[in-house]
Formats: structure tokens, C-alpha cells, sequence
């Protein structure tokens, strides 16, 4: 298993954290030499809150953990591929590094609809690492949106 995998399964009990809760399954850690200084999951359904994506609420939680509003020692990973929105809020972070598992096709900001966090205008570029356990990413995503249809047909 590489550090980036080891990683990115704390990132997945977070998006089941989620699943559980009946939010779309993506979670997220950011880690700081070595060490987890914040998580996070989806929960824009339990708080009516737009904005409280995985990736918005562990940023939020490891600006506040190092007293800081720069990440820059930081590694976020991140089961599905960042939003436009959480994707601005990456690069707002200076984080160097974002590490992620499935491709989101309808809204991913990280190369597949678009590329915020490598765009050559802005003031900061993120290196972006795709694909780490997509699989099992993917797998979670779909079988969300799986038991969502099963639940509207019955």
C-alpha cells in the first residue's frame, strides 16, 4: 500500500461517514507532516448549507488546527475530484498538493470539466495527484446514487 492509498482510506470512512448519513459520499483528510489534523465529510443535506462540501469543511478545520489561513506544508485528500467552488477554495489555501480518488465527469475542477487548481492566470497552482483508489471511490458514489433510485421507485 503507497502513503498516498494509506491516506486516501481515511479519506474513505470519512465519505462513509457521509454515506451513512445520507449525504453524497465523499470525505477528506488534510495531513500535515505525516499526521491527520483534520477531516471531513459531506453534509450540505443535514446542515441546508450549499457549501458544506468534505473538502470546505477540512480545510476550515486544518486553517484552524495550525492557526493559520495558508496550508502550505499540506497534503488534502479527497475522495472525488474537487468542485469549481471547492476547487477555488484549494488554491485560496496555497495547499501544494491534492490528492484524489474517482473523476467527477460533471463537475470535476481538477481536469476533467475544468482545471481551477493547475489554471496558469491564477496566483497559485496545486499539484494534482487523480485516480488513488478509484475504484473503491467510484464504487461508494455509485452505489449511493444506486440506493437513491431503489428508494424513489418504491
Amino acid at each position: 500500500m503507497t502513503q498516498h492509498e494509506r491516506w486516501m482510506h481515511q479519506a474513505l470512512r470519512q465519505a462513509e461517514r457521509a454515506f451513512e448519513m445520507n449525504e453524497i459520499p465523499v470525505g477528506a483528510v488534510v495531513v500535515h507532516k505525516n499526521t491527520v489534523i483534520a477531516k471531513g465529510y459531506n453534509q450540505v443535506e443535514m446542515m441546508h448549507d450549499p457549501t458544506a462540501h468534505a473538502e470546505m469543511i477540512a480545510l476550515t478545520a486544518a486553517a484552524a488546527h495550525l492557526g493559520e489561513k495558508f496550508l502550505k506544508d499540506c497534503i488534502l485528500y479527497v475522495t472525488m475530484e474537487p468542485c469549481p467552488m471547492c476547487a477555488g477554495a484549494i488554491v485560496l489555501s496555497r495547499i501544494p498538493t491534492i490528492v484524489f480518488g474517482c473523476y467527477d465527469p460533471k463537475m470535476g475542477a481538477s481536469g476533467s470539466v475544468m482545471n481551477i487548481t493547475e489554471h496558469k492566470k491564477l496566483n497559485h497552482r496545486v499539484h494534482v495527484i487523480g485516480g488513488v483508489l478509484d475504484a473503491e471511490c467510484g464504487g461508494l458514489i455509485k452505489d449511493f446514487f444506486g440506493k437513491m433510485r431503489k428508494e424513489k421507485q418504491q
